[in-house]
């Protein structure tokens, strides 16, 4: 095999698949990524064995073939080359090496045989729609801040994504949760994706999967099966396995009830959150607010390091309520805001809390209050 390609494509093929790549695994072939070389073409794939990522870039290809070398080490090489090289990769399969070269950069790295590198075994896909980037981006970064990092309630582990009932119809849905606070986020249901079966997408997909949505006016082709979700633009083809689990009844959480409504600047409350959670020597010190006529008054008490108050100007005009959060919590739900005002939504001291963007029903998020 011998191709030419320029350094600012093959860095971003290779960027994209050494990040599936584990730092440390047993498998010595599941560090590195195939390179498969042919017409004008060339193809970078790299696999864990649950996510599959094949990253295709245009190159001279000099004499078409295949290799396998270490992702973590090409990645390396390709980034600290001059921006605009023209990068040559040669593999010598008598000798087992990758050479690359670029001016007067000369590396000869170590390869692995491509008939030890695993390929995902295709799947037969019971629904297939397309989606904008810009709509699946939301989805997922507004939901993905919810998910459960507990190991033994691993079905908590990723995004769900399924079909439901909106405010305005059909919908397509994503819902994170770790028992503390959850996240639910509608879009419209694209074409096609009526029949698609609800999957658990991994943590870890969802972070690859960001890399494919910055481009708003890219359309994003969905693959779903019961086993595997995949994610495919022209350049880039994402397949992961989906978790094997039962998503909980998210809906029985959300509360219905809550009648006393608070609606304050969403930025200036986030600010306000941070500063008094500053005295606190943990990040998951409760921050106590307290409400009454128009106004919200919030505040730290920690006894080993100190206590901190700030007021806000709110619209609030039930009765005087007390109720404590985890700090932390309060900032993540509070930064998805992406509308001016954010509207909690409670009950008692005890009850979860709703909060939604201003007027917006697509997206809607619970918390759990905390004792203080």
């Amino acid at each position: 095999m011998k191709i030419s390609i320029e350094r600012g494509a093959l860095l971003k093929a290779v960027s994209q698949a050494q990040s599936v790549v584990e730092r440390r695994n047993t498998i010595p072939i599941l560090a590195n990524v195939l390179i498969e070389a042919e017409g004008e073409q060339v193809q970078f794939r790299a696999t864990d064995l649950d996510i599959e990522v094949v990253d295709k870039a245009i190159a001279q290809v000099e004499r078409a073939g295949a290799t396998t070398v270490a992702a973590t080490t090409l990645h390396e090489i390709v980034r600290k080359l001059p921006d605009g090289a023209l990068v040559s990769l040669t593999a010598d399969a008598a000798t087992g090496r990758l050479t690359v070269e670029a001016g007067r950069s000369n590396f000869s790295l170590a390869t692995l045989p491509r008939e030890d590198f695993p390929v995902m075994a295709s799947s037969e896909y019971q629904s297939n729609f397309t989606a904008p980037a810009g709509m699946l981006r939301r989805l997922f970064d507004k939901s993905k801040f919810a998910i459960s990092t507990e190991e033994t309630r691993y079905y908590l582990n990723g995004v769900y994504m399924h079909t439901a009932d909106g405010a305005d119809g059909k919908a397509l849905r994503c819902v994170a949760t770790d028992g503390h606070r959850l996240a639910r986020i509608d879009a419209d249901l694209p074409s096609g994706a009526l029949e698609m079966p609800g999957v658990i997408v991994p943590r870890k997909t969802v972070g690859e999967l960001r890399k494919l949505l910055d481009d708003d006016d890219m359309e994003i082709a969905v693959s779903v099966s019961e086993t595997k979700v995949r994610f495919a633009t022209p350049d880039i083809t994402l397949t992961s396995k989906v978790i094997d689990g039962t998503f909980p009844d998210y809906t029985r959480v959300i509360p219905q009830g809550n009648t006393r409504r608070l609606e304050v600047d969403a930025k200036e409350f986030a600010q306000a959150v941070d500063r008094v959670a500053t005295v606190s020597s943990e990040r998951s010190r409760a921050v106590k607010l307290q409400l009454d006529e128009d106004r919200l008054v919030l505040s730290v008490n920690a006894p080993d390091s100190g206590a901190a108050e700030e007021e806000l100007a709110v619209a609030y005009s039930d009765e005087r309520l007390e109720i404590g959060f985890n700090a932390k919590y309060l900032l993540e739900i509070a930064n998805q805001v992406d509308r001016e005002n954010a509207v909690f939504m409670f009950n008692s001291s005890g009850d979860p809390t709703l909060m939604r963007e201003g007027s917006d029903q697509s997206a809607v998020y619970v918390v759990m209050p905390m004792r203080v």
